[in-house]
């Protein structure tokens, strides 16, 4: 599914904002993560999440005159501090409004959809550009409770990803972040904000999605540090740069992240390309966060391509142009070794579809001989690697495309298959030995209820690794780009 276009079509003109940004303006929030009223705030807002129960509520009445106190806080905070933010006026008025309905009202569910649709980070994608941002919401892979949490975070929107955005790469809904200050459930393994979080009394059609670009490049590069150390792995000089350098790490992720999340909403889809409210065996969503980072790797092999065979001819090269060449062999490197060194072996084996992506990934370059593990010791044939990753990502993408024409049941038995080609099943597996005919013929559940939670455990590698890279994995927890050692 690769694209035919040149890398010319690629660099286009950054989008015209919404409103306009001064660089006044991007300098009054500096340093806004000591401001008193900010760090009233986040204690408050702290002090809070204590007296709420998981959707958000107060339901003690006894709790309810501090939780009052709390929000008046809270309030008083966010009115001091808008001024720091013009750009979100509307947003922060409607925040306060949210507040004092929700206090009126006694502190029951909370409801925050007036001041969530008035919070449009997608309008100022600006880089270094701060944000406020106050809702009760619970926190992917952090919190399940919907508590008040409180972040000042910063737009990452270097110029070479405003060109790659404005060309062939266009996603309108994408915000790429940073985290500067936050309260506890982004003291976890979160590394994204999502509108659907947020407490609200019904769903909107969202209009974008945050990712924490620098706790990823942070973590990765903690993660693949100990892992080629522990692995014997000698790095390329351009991938130990990335380990080198927060600020290159987080360029890199914002790319790879750019290009995976527009993924979901294009190709041959045999299914809603988010599976929303789909019941599905978890290796559909290991194939489809996959594919979305198998494209990634693809279309940056592409770009690097075009652009080394014209640096290779001594064609000129703007210096965006040099920004893609180099963060487009970046994120090659990211894809292969956040997938195969921290995906892998991060979370639980409970239907852990992230870890079956990177396990599938690397049996896969095991066994076309582009990864080899020989004499207790790592190694890559990098000219022969990025061919063999977008073979897989083409296996992925034939597959959605014959399975337009399949049973949705049909298009599950063919990726099982395809799975473990690759990725040997669980011996007691009764997928791997045939599922019975009375499920075939049955209802979509009987097939989901036989999968095993861990139908394709870690490989023996894997095992011995993840006793070595455990404490290192769980080391990365909260981490952000001003973390010691990060």
């Amino acid at each position: 599914m690769s694209s035919t276009t040149s890398v010319d079509a690629i660099i286009g003109e950054p989008e015209v904002l919404e409103d306009e940004v001064t660089a006044a303006d991007l300098a009054l929030a500096d340093g806004v993560e000591t401001d008193a009223a900010w760090l009233r705030l986040k204690q408050a807002a702290t002090a809070l999440q204590s007296l709420q129960v998981k959707d958000g509520s107060v339901p003690e009445a006894g709790d309810r005159p501090e939780a009052s106190a709390l929000v008046d806080a809270i309030v008083e905070s966010i009115e001091t501090l808008a001024p720091r933010f013009p750009h979100e006026r509307a947003y922060l008025a409607a925040s306060v409004t949210d507040f004092r309905r929700w206090q009126a009202e006694g502190f029951g569910v909370p409801d925050f959809l007036d001041s969530l649709l008035e919070f449009q980070p997608q309008r100022h994608r600006v880089d270094g550009i701060r944000h406020l941002v106050v809702f009760p919401m619970y926190t992917q892979n952090g919190s399940t409770d919907r508590h008040v949490e409180a972040l000042v975070v910063e737009t990452i929107w270097p110029e070479f990803i405003a060109a790659l955005e404005a060309g062939d790469y266009g996603n309108k809904l994408f915000v790429s972040l940073r985290l500067v200050d936050f309260t506890p459930g982004y003291d976890t393994n979160s590394a994204v904000l999502f509108p659907e979080t947020v407490a609200m009394r019904e769903i909107p059609p969202f209009t974008w999605g945050a990712i924490f670009q620098d706790r990823e490049a942070a973590r990765y590069r903690k993660v693949v540090r100990a892992a080629s150390e522990i692995t014997k792995l000698e790095l390329p000089a351009d991938a130990t740069a990335l380990l080198d350098d927060q600020g290159l790490a987080e360029r890199t992720f914002v790319m790879w992240d750019i290009i995976h999340d527009r993924t979901h909403m294009r190709g041959d889809l045999p299914f809603d390309p988010f599976m929303i409210k789909q019941r599905m065996p978890f290796f559909l969503y290991s194939l489809e966060e996959l594919r979305c980072d198998l494209t990634a790797f693809r279309e940056s092999v592409k770009i690097e391509r075009q652009l080394r065979k014209r640096a290779d001819a001594d064609e000129y090269l703007t210096e965006v142009e040099q920004q893609l060449l180099e963060h487009g062999k970046l994120v090659q490197y990211a894809v292969i070794f956040d997938r195969i060194f921290r995906f892998a072996i991060t979370g639980s084996r409970v239907r852990n579809y992230d870890g079956l992506g990177g396990q599938l990934l690397f049996a896969w370059l095991h066994q076309k001989h582009v990864l080899n593990w020989t004499d207790t010791a790592l190694d890559f044939d990098w000219a022969g690697v990025p061919d063999a990753v977008v073979e897989l990502g083409d296996a992925i993408d034939e597959l959605y495309w014959k399975s337009i024409d399949r049973p949705k049941t049909a298009h599950w038995l063919a990726a099982y298959e395809l799975v473990r080609s690759v990725v040997t099943p669980n011996p007691a597996s009764v997928w791997a030995e045939g599922l019975p005919r009375e499920v075939l013929a049955g209802a979509p559940k009987g097939y989901t209820d036989l999968v095993m939670d861990d139908e394709f455990p870690l490989s023996m590698f894997y095992e011995a690794l993840d006793k070595k890279m455990k404490s290192v994995i769980e080391s990365t927890v909260g981490i952000t780009a001003a973390t010691p050692d990060a």
